[in-house]
């Protein structure tokens, strides 16, 4: 025997695979649309659209990764897509891995879609392992296919390239696309007449090498057992959770916040040692009759500070519907940091000796937040899309996610101050594509004395249902910045071509400062 293979004796792996993930979390976050059409999300490969993702339905009708944009809309006309994002898939392997620990404690990702599970010594807990498989596929949520063997390749290989085995057997059974390799020398494989890995393991290892690369032995091996193929377990960090009993219960609802602010220092030290910052805070006054109250508190931006997570309770407690009863006293507190992100240390102000603040809005919002109401506090952020007035979206402050908005370098391309809707207006210009040379808004009528353009802004046509888009939505816009007789500048386009419409009209879209 081998010593990879003794060395694996005894072993199970549980790979998991989610070939549908991308789409799946783009369906349930809103991005998609729920339907039973084909659907893809797009990514852009030099000046290209191509499939980064499919989805079942899309697949059945010969979609593919890799396929280009246009190439799949011949295809499928009804293909509804979307941008691919690459980062909220990681995100949700992430979140997927940290909920297997409740089966094993070793977990390891296997990005950008699937995970390795060690379960070895697991299964007996949930009653062998058929059982443990059920529980597991029942707890993931998106489609997967799984596959249990005594090594992690294995394991891997069979979920991913074993469908006709059912998702277990004989790895010598896997077609040898299951190593993984290049086209070309899976092509070269082919040729030679070997189709499955039994084919490639009864020839010399030398020769294979030798032919067709150290990659396809190395891998070949693996997945046969005769190679480890280590597996990496996610770390997770241990919880920031305090509690402080009392000999005797806490009277006073003073006395108890005195009592949370200690604690909040004492989990700032630890969050600064891990150079983290809370941004979901909990605390939980438990009474001696058996009730708790929990009060829990969000900020913008990643904070350690306690007077600052303090200020937020207060808020919390003000706009309680129910006072705060001490009742027969408090007679334990525990405070949990539910969400943490990372924070680095601030720069000391040599001045003043004290740490640079540039968080005041940043407070402010998480104060008017949390007396206000979460949802009645928003922000702007920034997105990807074509169309103006979509390139923005608004967002309770706390729960601030995406892109920073890029820096100005220099004049400003648009206005800041866009109109929704865009405004029409009467306009004289040349034809075809000429700027325009008086235009009348409001009832005035203003000369046009500059212009630059046009911007050309192409209709969203990756988004069209059905082949065609609603409301005018799919022509094209010409955009001018323009200055009239008394030096005011304009943002005003025309919406279509003359090809596309014979009687174009005109908007006004925005103003310059």
């Amino acid at each position: 025997m081998k010593n990879g293979t003794s060395k694996s004796a005894g072993r199970r792996y549980l790979a998991l695979w989610f070939p549908f993930l991308p789409c799946e979390r783009a369906r349930r976050s809103g991005v998609l649309p729920e339907g039973e059409a084909p659907q893809a999300l797009v990514a852009r490969d030099g000046q290209a659209l191509r499939l980064a993702a499919v989805d079942v339905t899309a697949m059945r009708q010969g979609l593919s990764c890799g396929m280009t944009l246009a190439d799949a809309r011949a295809r499928c006309p009804d293909l509804a897509t979307a941008p691919h994002d690459p980062v909220a898939d990681a995100r949700v392997l992430e979140q997927l891995a940290g909920a297997m620990i409740a089966f094993t404690p070793l977990v390891a990702l296997d990005a950008p879609d699937g995970l390795l599970l060690d379960v070895t010594g697991c299964a007996h807990l949930f009653g062998g392992e058929e059982a443990l498989v059920r529980r597991v596929v029942k707890d993931v949520g998106p489609t997967t296919r799984h596959a249990l063997a005594p090594h992690a390749a294995a394991a891997r290989a069979l979920a991913r390239f074993g469908a006709r085995l059912g998702g277990k057997g004989d790895v010598r059974a896997l077609p040898i696309a299951a190593l993984e390799l290049d086209e070309g020398a899976l092509s070269g494989l082919r040729r030679a007449g070997l189709e499955t890995l039994g084919d490639l393991a009864a020839r010399p290892m030398a020769g294979l090498a030798a032919r067709f690369g150290e990659l396809a032995v190395s891998r070949l091996r693996a997945i046969l057992g005769e190679t480890g193929s280590p597996v990496i377990p996610v770390r997770l960090t241990d919880p920031i959770r305090l509690e402080t009993r009392f000999p005797e219960p806490l009277g006073r609802t003073d006395d108890a916040l005195e009592v949370v602010e200690d604690m909040l220092a004492q989990a700032a030290r630890t969050m600064e040692q891990r150079q983290l910052g809370g941004r979901r805070w909990a605390v939980t006054l438990h009474r001696s009759d058996n009730q708790r109250r929990r009060l829990v508190v969000e900020t913008g931006l990643a904070v350690r500070d306690p007077a600052a997570v303090m200020r937020l309770l207060r808020e919390r407690i003000d706009t309680l519907s129910d006072p705060l009863d001490p009742g027969f006293g408090f007679d334990a507190i525990t405070l949990a940091v539910l969400h943490a992100d990372h924070l680095p240390s601030r720069q000391i102000l040599l001045e003043s000796g004290k740490e640079e603040n540039a968080d005041d809005v940043s407070a402010l919002v998480d104060q008017l937040s949390v007396r206000l109401g979460e949802d009645s506090v928003r922000r702007l952020i920034p997105r990807d899309r074509h169309l103006p007035e979509k390139a923005q979206a608004l967002v309770p402050a706390l729960r601030l996610r995406g892109a920073p908005w890029p820096k100005p370098q220099g004049i400003p391309p648009r206005p800041l101050l866009l109109f929704d809707p865009p405004q029409p207006v009467e306009a004289i210009a040349g034809v075809p594509d000429s700027p325009p040379q008086r235009f009348r808004w409001k009832g005035r009528l203003h000369d046009v004395t500059l212009a630059e353009g046009p911007e050309r802004i192409g209709a969203e046509w990756w988004l069209k249902r059905g082949g065609h888009m609603p409301g005018g939505a799919g022509e094209t816009r010409d955009y001018y910045r323009i200055e009239d007789a008394d030096g005011r500048r304009y943002w005003i386009f025309r919406h279509g071509l003359f090809s596309e419409k014979p009687d174009p009209r005109w908007y006004l879209h925005g103003l310059f400062p």
